[in-house]
């Protein structure tokens, strides 16, 4: 098997296990997280009514980011951005959905921004 195709499968695999038990509801949305190579993909979804109610990336012309699009910094301003959206949004409160990628570098990096822009997980 390719090696990429069977780090792929895996990553489904975990992914699929952490979206049996996180659930978005009205009151605590889902904080879904996406990150490609070279960009690194937010939303905030309602999984009851199937909606997203607030979304970030590197590539929205809204994100300020320095430097590259792929590096922890722009994971930061990501972060900063999706709080200060789900906020307006009226959102405060959120479970985390890591996608089936490690806590750690630029997830980490945009979980801990958006805790600090005050969203509360």
């Amino acid at each position: 098997m390719d090696k990429f195709k069977h780090k792929a499968l895996r990553r489904d695999r975990r992914r699929t296990g952490i979206r049996k038990r996180v659930q978005g509801t009205p009151v605590r949305p889902r904080l879904a997280i996406y990150r490609s190579l070279n960009h690194i993909y937010v939303q905030v979804i309602d999984d009851m009514a199937g909606t997203t109610l607030a979304s970030a990336s590197t590539r929205d012309k809204g994100v300020s980011v320095s430097g590259g699009t792929g590096n922890i910094g722009a994971a930061e301003a990501v972060g900063q951005a999706i709080a200060e959206r789900a906020k307006s949004a009226g959102v405060s409160q959120v479970v985390f959905d890591r996608g089936g990628f490690k806590f750690h570098g630029r997830v980490k990096a945009l979980a801990d921004a958006a805790r600090k822009a005050g969203l509360e997980f």
